[in-house]
């Protein structure tokens, strides 16, 4: 079953990731690596060495050190997080469209 985790797409994610979303720290990860709470890969990218990390097994540990609360807020954090960069996002794209057709109008007009 963690075979299919390791290639199925959104069931890993890296160290850096793990930290940013979950709020763990690099001490926290390496602890509960060498506990065998997570199975990791090492990767290596522009020869800088990360780990790949099962998400689901990184959830359990969350939800097991600070709680199903914790781990349901930290969710919906990123989850609005994404939201407000795809709204600035369209926003910024909405502005150029504007401009676009302000300008195309003036040369209908010419």
């Amino acid at each position: 079953m963690s075979g299919s985790a390791w290639t199925q797409k959104g069931g890993t994610l890296s160290n850096k990731t793990a930290r940013k979303e979950f709020g763990l720290s690099q001490g926290e990860i390496i602890e509960a690596v060498k506990s065998g709470k997570l199975e990791y890969k090492q990767n290596y990218m522009h020869e800088n060495l990360y780990f790949r990390l099962l998400r689901n097994e990184v959830e359990s540990l969350v939800n097991e050190k600070y709680g199903n609360s914790y781990l349901k807020n930290k969710k919906l954090k990123n989850e609005l997080a994404q939201v407000t960069k795809e709204m600035n996002r369209l926003k910024k794209q909405f502005v150029s469209l504007e401009q676009k057709k302000t300008e195309l109008l003036e040369n209908i007009d010419a």
